[in-house]
């Protein structure tokens, strides 16, 4: 949990929610529920928001007033979609576009959960197993970014293969925020429809595919033996 609640934090509230790789959607077993929450909640409360200049600054603001506006309007329809909000869930009132960093309790059926507004806002919502934490995973439009948290062998390749995560990156034990300059990077669905850019498929990006077959002898041997018009 240690571990999580570091990844939770940075993964949300880093560049102030606006990466595309920003965590929105927070799955929490409902058995650690009770130990996770009260913890994140209290993290949340000591980011120091300001001036990205400032090194003792976490979060910085928001692009833009839009931005800001958007917020503001996500919260008020998280709330009239059931939302319950943990921790934040104000703009600040200083010069610029600072927003406070979020957490709402909401059910996953909430149709706001698969919208994604691009601020510090994360839905936190529970889960029994790990088939209903995939099931709810893949229950979005988006498909970028993914990350589990587990020490169960099983749970990890069950999450990694065909019947997990449908999400271009499948981390585990890490957060889902940024991405492996190694790794090939893209999504599924409505975030990148398949496409990669670095890692295996970055010359795809520039060059295209030949497949060529040079005879550098002088006879032409034919498939199968095959021996005629001698």
């Amino acid at each position: 949990l240690d571990m999580a609640l570091r990844a939770i934090l940075f993964s949300a509230v880093g560049t102030a929610g606006q990466r595309c790789t920003t965590l929105r959607r927070l799955y929490v077993q409902e058995d650690v529920w009770d130990e996770l929450m009260p913890r994140l909640v209290n993290a949340y409360k000591s980011v120091q928001i300001g001036d990205p200049l400032d090194a003792n600054t976490l979060c910085g603001p928001v692009h833009n007033q839009a931005a800001v506006d958007s917020y503001r309007n996500g919260i008020t329809e998280i709330q009239s979609q059931g939302g319950n909000v943990l921790v934040g869930g104000n703009v600040v009132d200083r010069p610029g576009n600072y927003v406070e960093p979020t957490i709402v309790e909401i059910q996953p059926s909430a149709p706001i959960v698969k919208e994604e507004l691009f601020v510090p806002i994360m839905y936190a919502m529970k889960f029994r197993n790990l088939e209903d934490a995939i099931a709810m995973n893949n229950d979005v439009p988006q498909g970028l970014s993914s990350s589990l948290f587990t020490t169960n062998q099983k749970s990890v390749f069950k999450w990694t293969g065909p019947l997990g995560s449908d999400c271009g990156i499948v981390n585990v034990n890490i957060g889902p925020s940024g991405a492996e300059i190694g790794g090939a990077f893209g999504g599924e669905k409505e975030t990148g429809a398949g496409g990669r850019e670095s890692g295996s498929d970055a010359w795809k990006q520039y060059m295209r595919r030949s497949t060529c077959t040079i005879n550098y002898g002088l006879e032409l041997p034919l498939a199968q033996g095959i021996n005629f018009g001698d």
